[in-house]
């Protein structure tokens, strides 16, 4: 094929491109009411970060915390503005002055719940302290562990999400998702002393409710159970659909907790256990062990 043969095909993509373009899904083009910039949320997470453990997430020298502050709080009310506009298609209710405002409230909100998620921060890195031989200080913790990292960072943008703005607060998650494999929807609540160990494969659903000095290991589910539908047949939202778990409670890995169910303080959920009814405080529940752990222990045979 030459040249002109190659433009050829390329212009008939290109016009094919254009068209499948007008009905403007997945569409942000440059000078319309752009979506938030995943690079300007990543950079915001970041210096909200740093904000809370200073010196462990940024390399290089920031400026003093009331200048970080005011320019985390600056970056972040853009973004808000532009979460809000294209949300309601660019008729936003506070359009104008009244926009800039408002974004900027919702903006310093966060800012102002900033001491008191450290606090609770702290509470997470000593319940990961105490909950795990293998660590050697508070330090390592913070620079090392993921699920330190996915918990900060849902704590954050849970504060978004009770304010209702669009977009960025799962984009904050789905960051903190990429980068340590663990999944929080914005929308869970999480009590304090969460300890994720490990963490990869853990997802915690938008409706779940997480109390204190709770240990959760990998690959453990707290998900919905069904999705009921209307008389039409789609999805209804907003429902509680995901499990509350009490304080005190540990759930191995490998474990399912599903549905609008409770586990009562002080359970234990064994690993691989498939769970889809509530249990009272003081239930330890294990998964059925194999077949064969019944006829053959240390590798040698039980007879019956």
């Amino acid at each position: 094929m030459n040249r002109q043969d190659v433009q050829r095909e390329l212009s008939a993509v290109s016009a094919a491109l254009q068209e499948s373009y007008a009905d403007g899904f997945g569409v942000n083009h440059a000078g319309s009411d752009s979506l938030p910039s995943r690079e300007e949320i990543i950079t915001v997470t970041a210096k909200l970060l740093e904000l809370i453990f200073p010196g462990f997430d940024r390399a290089g020298t920031y400026p003093g915390t009331a200048v970080l502050l005011g320019d985390t709080m600056r970056e972040l009310s853009g973004q808000i503005s532009r979460a809000m506009r294209r949300a309601s298609g660019g008729t936003c209710e506070y359009c104008g002055a009244e926009c800039g405002r408002r974004c900027d409230e919702y903006a310093l909100k966060l800012m102002q719940a900033l001491p008191q998620i450290r606090e609770v921060l702290k509470k997470d890195v000593e319940a990961a302290y105490n909950g795990d031989p293998a660590a050697k200080n508070f330090d390592e913790i913070i620079l090392s562990y993921p699920g330190v990292k996915a918990i900060a960072i849902q704590r954050l943008a849970h504060v978004l999400y009770g304010l209702r703005v669009p977009l960025i607060p799962r984009m904050m998650t789905e960051h903190a998702h990429a980068e340590t494999g663990i999944d929080i929807h914005p929308g869970a609540q999480l009590g304090v002393g969460v300890f994720i160990d490990h963490g990869t494969g853990v997802v915690i659903g938008e409706t779940a409710v997480v109390g204190d000095n709770v240990r959760i290991y990998q690959g453990v589910t707290l998900g919905a159970g069904n999705f009921p539908k209307d008389a039409c047949g789609m999805l209804i939202k907003g429902l509680k659909r995901h499990p509350t778990v009490g304080s005190n409670v540990t759930i191995y890995s490998g474990a399912s907790v599903l549905g609008n169910i409770t586990i009562g303080d002080d359970s234990v959920v064994g690993g691989n256990v498939w769970l889809t009814e509530s249990l009272p405080a003081g239930t330890k529940i294990t998964a059925r062990p194999p077949e064969n752990l019944k006829k053959f222990r240390y590798g040698a045979e039980v007879k019956p």
